[in-house]
């Protein structure tokens, strides 16, 4: 059985989407832009920085859940690979919102 393991990174960064300096989460681990929302396919578990891959993850949708919220779905555009991650309390709403609109089937 594969054990995912979680790295905890909560660092700055620049975003490659939007080109803005993206500050540190603080009380998590930053996963992507909250300006533009998109991230980078850089790891395999969580943080661990592992993924050969390196290309920009298109936030392509948005699933609503009782225990996790917001939680962005993801798509790479080098490989193809789609990815989750819970939204941030500083991401864009109105990015948010137009997420929500989209009905497409991951």
């Amino acid at each position: 059985m594969n054990k995912r393991t979680f790295t905890v990174i909560d660092e700055e960064f620049l975003c490659e989407n939007c080109g803005k300096q993206v500050p540190k989460l603080g009380y998590s681990c930053r996963n992507h832009c909250p300006y533009c929302l998109y991230s980078k396919h850089v790891d395999i578990n969580p943080g661990d920085r592992s993924e050969e891959c390196h290309g920009l993850l298109k936030p392509i949708g948005l699933e609503i859940g009782a225990k996790k919220g917001y939680v962005i779905v993801f798509q790479c555009q080098k490989c193809g690979k789609i990815t989750k991650n819970k939204a941030a309390e500083d991401d864009n709403m109105d990015q948010i919102i137009e997420l929500s609109t989209k009905n497409e089937s991951y």
